[in-house]
């Protein structure tokens, strides 16, 4: 019965009471539902209507937690590995978050990759198994995928969806912020001057990272650049210049560093040996850490790394912290959106990864850097593992072309028991000229 659930008010209104005539939603709302058979709204949206036409009276209160505005759809047509296809939805947009209730009553949610008229694929971030065209009705909800941020969110653990993962209390959100963030105006943009220290000489000496920087670490297979990730978090730091290094004895700017690192498509032991490294050496008081295991849904490597640089665009740009994103592993990521371009049979480009891998991944590598007035930077070290050691993989090639240099992991070093196995030759730092 609509009117059973909908409740609106602590108690109806009389004409006598009111001096208005009442109109009671469920003689507009009943035909309605009635002659929809596919397409069931919630009967909560009586609510809507009532308030809309003013027959509420002002001041009215509504019971918490009634109000839930939408439309359900039950017209699933499709399932193609992460994707569900809809028919028959009124208004969906791209990029619009939806709420997927099974016949179990679970719920997942997804995302509008793609409009076609009364069309819509829906990418599904917890996996399609189970989804039904029976019973599986989906909402949505016309909000972006957005992500809570606070600074607590250093010293925690989270998943890949941004959920904690630590048993430690919930996060007291500061802001929700939108995930795909917003491109940075060029004219805003602040020439990157000072340096990062990782504490591999390699790196620092012949290879100077600069704040705001962004440089991938390829690597392959078997080579150690898990570790060297570790390393660098352990003993990554800011440096000062001269004039600089009375304020920071001071305490100015040495509590204002910080470490986002995002590990996608890991396994359970590459993301203990994660964990257990930082907390034995006391780095993880400044990391905050997002892990998407091997077992995850595919599709949750697309959101990782950006929900991740969401929370460094935070950090940076509104608590003034400089933030190192350390991305691993970006291989997966690409692969990840090769699975999803596949399943909208798409026109495939290089080795069957999407055309548009390229513009995709800068929308990722471009939210490095320092903007104007800001007193925050964030600087990238996204890493690569080259399949079959070839650099001209499209991953790595795009990815050079998007980034500011390339660190390279040498095979033959690391089998000569040479750690760090950096190769310093064909590694290249396009502004470590300014940090001279």
């Amino acid at each position: 019965c609509v009117s059973s659930r909908l409740n609106p008010l602590k108690s109806q209104p009389t004409s006598a009471q009111s001096g208005e005539n009442w109109v009671d939603p469920c003689a507009v709302f009943v035909p309605i539902l009635g002659s929809w058979t596919k397409i069931r709204p919630r009967a909560q949206i009586c609510w809507l209507f009532v308030a809309s036409m003013g027959l509420a009276k002002d001041g009215a209160e509504m019971e918490e937690g009634t109000l839930e505005i939408g439309i359900e759809y039950r017209t699933v047509s499709g399932v193609a590995g992460p994707l569900v296809i809809l028919d028959k939805v009124k208004g969906p947009k791209y990029q619009e978050i939806v709420n997927i209730r099974l016949g179990d009553g679970t719920t997942r949610r997804g995302q509008v990759l793609e409009v076609d008229g009364e069309k819509a694929v829906v990418q599904v971030f917890e996996g399609t198994s189970g989804i039904d065209n029976k019973y599986t009705t989906v909402q949505f909800t016309g909000e972006v995928l957005k992500t809570p941020v606070s600074l607590d969110m250093l010293g925690r653990i989270f998943n890949g969806s941004g959920k904690p993962i630590d048993n430690g209390p919930p996060i007291l959100p500061e802001a929700y912020l939108d995930i795909s963030g917003s491109s940075i105006n060029p004219s805003e943009r602040t020439y990157p001057e000072e340096m990062i220290q990782t504490g591999i000489s390699t790196i620092d000496v012949m290879n100077s990272i600069a704040r705001g920087q962004k440089i991938p670490l390829f690597s392959a297979a078997g080579l150690p650049h898990n570790e060297i990730a570790a390393q660098i978090c352990r003993q990554a730091g800011l440096v000062k210049r001269l004039e600089q290094s009375k304020h920071a004895a001071e305490g100015g700017e040495e509590d204002n560093f910080a470490i986002v690192f995002a590990a996608m498509g890991v396994n359970m032991e590459t993301a203990q040996f994660f964990k257990r490294d930082f907390e034995e050496n006391g780095s993880m008081e400044r990391v905050t850490l997002f892990l998407n295991l091997a077992n995850d849904p595919t599709i949750e490597r697309i959101i990782t790394p950006r929900i991740a640089l969401t929370t460094a665009e935070y950090l940076a740009y509104e608590c003034g912290k400089h933030v190192l994103v350390i991305l691993t592993d970006m291989s997966s990521y690409a692969d990840a959106l090769r699975e999803v371009s596949a399943a909208r049979e798409e026109v495939p480009g290089r080795r069957g990864y999407p055309g548009y891998m390229y513009t995709d991944l800068a929308t990722i590598y471009e939210r490095a850097g320092r903007i104007e007035g800001r007193k925050g930077s964030i600087t990238q070290i996204p890493i690569l593992t080259m399949p079959n050691d070839d650099i001209t993989h499209p991953t790595p090639d795009l990815t050079g072309y998007i980034t500011e240099g390339q660190i390279y992991i040498d095979r033959q070093l690391h089998n000569r028991q040479i750690y760090p196995p950096i190769n310093v030759l064909p590694s290249l730092s396009r502004l470590m000229k300014v940090l001279l």
